[in-house]
């Protein structure tokens, strides 16, 4: 392992990872200003197309002399440039990797991402080091999901926060003029924090929606969701609800799982065991159902499922998420040329009463494929979000719109 502040010589690879993001390219050219930055690094910057698919089929994408203003724009473009993959690596295709790695002559591996990402990103350092190939690699973190451990929050979440909380508040002024319930089905397989965001755009003292949250990390029940939103259509006359698309009963099954096999359908996963859970408006349809079943078949039930709208929308990515995205890239790059061999880098909020944060390193052992969950102090009787949850989020999403109501 190198401990010199003398970068090693040899080029730089970039993958991108998982689901894409509003923020996910400022990361990607946070690393290639980063390592432009480096005293000493005068290798050649990869990009390699699709992540790990386009590193086994060595087809890689010459960063190193792009113009700042061409970065810029990337920069400010949602999705993921360079393309994307959710394919876990086998033993095999970890051998395929390091060969290209090593015939790019890449000491410099970086891996922007979520938690299965970092997972792979482990995976790939661990097997160079078994080969005795001197490599540095870094995990960039990103998901909407926001559930990195160690992480105050994670580049993607606030951007995607912003649009649900605007999306709710346009949906709650829709609800009033046309009242019924409303089902909105948001993105979080594991972790509630996207839903919770739905809760940012309510004025103090009003009857705002969404009037029920529903996310994992609180059991699910249907009676109990039915009944809830019954006592809420009395109070108001109306109901709008936010419901992440991972909820789960009592026994930890996911319902979007539980819906599939009563349905007779196959529950299909991806390569690293997660269950399918954006590619069906089913959950929604159900949830309609069930309300109607109880309230009857005359009160007005509508369900919208986001799904992929959350993640890569343009033109209105939360500032903050912007900046700490960009800045997370060039840390990668900063630790992994100062000598240090691997890690990944997570954002961690600065106590006191002024937003701040820090860009710390931590072993890609301690954030990969772990999750982290939405307090249980934040969720209100398993059917509602706290202020707590408020606080923490409103700094990373920023401004939102100010309506008036007749």
């Amino acid at each position: 392992m190198s401990n010199s502040k003398t970068p090693l010589p040899g080029n730089a690879v970039i993958g991108q990872s998982g689901g894409p993001t509003a923020v996910i390219n400022q990361s990607l050219v946070g690393v290639v200003e980063g390592l432009h930055a480096a005293p000493g690094f005068t290798g050649k910057i990869l990009g390699a197309r699709h992540a790990i698919d386009g590193m086994m089929a060595g087809d890689f994408l010459d960063l190193t002399d792009w113009q700042q203003d061409r970065l810029d724009r990337l920069a400010g473009t949602p999705s993921s440039g360079l393309g994307s993959s959710r394919h876990k690596p086998s033993a095999d295709d970890v051998k395929r990797i390091t060969k290209y790695l090593e015939e790019h002559d890449i000491r410099y591996f970086f891996y922007i991402g979520g938690n299965d990402s970092s997972d792979t990103c482990r995976i790939v350092a661990e097997t160079a080091a078994a080969d005795g190939y001197e490599m540095h690699a870094f995990h960039v973190p990103k998901t909407v999901d926001n559930d990195l451990v160690l992480n105050d929050h994670t580049p993607g979440f606030g951007s995607a926060a912003k649009f649900v909380a605007q999306a709710i508040m346009g949906d709650d002024l829709d609800n009033r003029s046309l009242k019924g319930v409303k089902i909105d089905v948001i993105m979080g397989r594991h972790a509630g924090f996207l839903t919770a965001a739905s809760v940012l755009g309510r004025r103090a003292g009003t009857d705002d929606g969404p009037h029920l949250v529903y996310v994992p990390e609180a059991a699910f029940d249907v009676v109990k969701f039915t009944q809830d939103v019954e006592r809420t259509m009395d109070r108001f006359g109306r109901c709008l609800i936010a419901v992440s698309e991972g909820i789960h009963d009592a026994d930890g099954t996911p319902m979007a799982a539980k819906l599939a096999e009563m349905q007779g359908h196959h529950v299909e996963k991806d390569a690293h065991g997660n269950i399918q859970l954006s590619g069906t408006g089913a959950l929604g349809d159900f949830l309609a159902q069930a309300v109607k079943d109880y309230m009857g078949h005359k009160t007005r039930v509508r369900a919208d499922t986001f799904g992929y709208l959350q993640r890569s929308f343009a033109g209105v990515a939360s500032e903050v998420d912007q900046q700490e995205a960009r800045l997370a890239g060039r840390k990668a790059a900063e630790l992994a040329t100062s000598g240090i061999q691997h890690g990944s880098v997570a954002i961690q909020r600065v106590p006191g009463d002024t937003y701040g944060v820090e860009y710390n390193r931590i072993e890609l052992t301690d954030v990969a494929a772990k999750t982290k969950h939405l307090p249980a102090e934040w969720i209100v009787n398993a059917n509602d979000i706290g202020q707590g949850f408020v606080d923490y989020a409103l700094p990373l999403v920023g401004e939102l719109p100010v309506v008036e109501r007749l």
